[in-house]
């Protein structure tokens, strides 16, 4: 199992960052071309959702991204431990955005009916408007259309948004052109 960690400052400079290492890895990892630009996207919209929420709530904390596949061997707790998403199979590469602003949990579940066990509380906008006048909800509504698997956890000390897609067929490196591994 791989694993990259990258800590962003809640700067919206860096969510191209956040979005460009994701997709490198996950090209690396072996995911398929045409899933690249769904990672992209989902990555950019939790990045962008937490660096909104860390600007209003606590803008020196920085937001932390782990990055994985699980193509390899595993640690302790297998492929199907307690931090794999909705036991999912072990051929997966796994984004988790977490951030450090309190979240509220003032609605109710709207999620929860989805094949992808995804769940979300959707309720006050962090801040007023949003990006672009949108409420942040917007952003974890699109990650859920993106994401074939999705988490998306609310707590008092912050918001964990988890993302899986599956790797191609035959493991890591096999999207990649000749010559370019």
């Amino acid at each position: 199992m791989a694993i990259v960690q990258l800590t962003i400052s809640a700067l919206p400079a860096h969510v191209r960052t956040a979005r460009l290492m994701a997709t490198a890895v996950a090209r690396r990892a072996g995911v398929s071309e045409s899933t690249l630009d769904e990672i992209r996207l989902a990555v950019g919209e939790a990045c962008s959702r937490a660096v909104e929420a860390h600007r209003t709530h606590c803008p020196e904390q920085p937001i932390q991204l782990e990055l994985s596949d699980s193509s390899g061997p595993t640690g302790p707790g297998g492929p199907t431990g307690p931090d794999r998403i909705n036991g999912s199979s072990p051929d997966r590469f796994e984004v988790v955005v977490s951030d450090r602003a309190p979240a509220k949990e003032t609605g109710t579940p709207v999620f929860n009916g989805f094949d992808s066990g995804a769940h979300a509380y959707l309720g006050e906008s962090v801040s007023s408007g949003g990006f672009g006048g949108l409420s942040p909800d917007v952003g974890l509504a699109v990650i859920l259309g993106l994401a074939d698997e999705v988490s998306i956890e609310p707590s008092e000390n912050g918001t964990v948004v988890r993302m899986s897609w599956p790797l191609a067929k035959g493991g890591a490196g096999d999207s990649s052109p000749p010559g370019l591994g």
